[in-house]
């Protein structure tokens, strides 16, 4: 079994950044990557950015490359996004998920937290 935790996630300014949280425990040695994925009302679950417990490699989703930076502690057994430049269409419930692959695909990932929202006011 695996956990995770997201949290972070509040209502800010466009222009504004934010830093989610993800923190991971179980069996979390056994993961090899890290996703987030959002999702807005009445809209699919969208990939944002993924990596591997390793830092490498990166990969964003189109809209938001250049603003947000995914990352890891090992250490702490914690995977962040840190999102900048935030845009009223960035609102959404945020989802950090793990899986046995490095993937952008959602059904590749079988464990995912509870969601954090962000709300972008512009």
């Amino acid at each position: 079994q695996v956990q995770l935790v997201e949290s972070g996630g509040g209502l800010v300014q466009a222009g504004d950044s934010l830093r989610l949280s993800c923190a991971t425990s179980g069996r979390t040695w056994s993961r090899y990557a890290m996703g987030w994925f959002r999702q807005a009302p009445g809209k699919e679950r969208e990939f944002v950015a993924a990596i591997t417990w390793s830092g490498a490699p990166k990969v964003y989703a189109d809209s938001v490359k250049g603003r947000f930076t995914i990352s890891t502690d090992n250490a702490k057994n914690t995977v962040y996004l840190q999102m900048n430049s935030l845009r009223s269409e960035d609102t959404a419930v945020y989802f950090c998920a793990t899986s046995y692959q490095f993937s952008t695909w959602a059904g590749q990932y079988d464990y995912w937290g509870q969601g954090t929202q962000v709300t972008v006011s512009s």
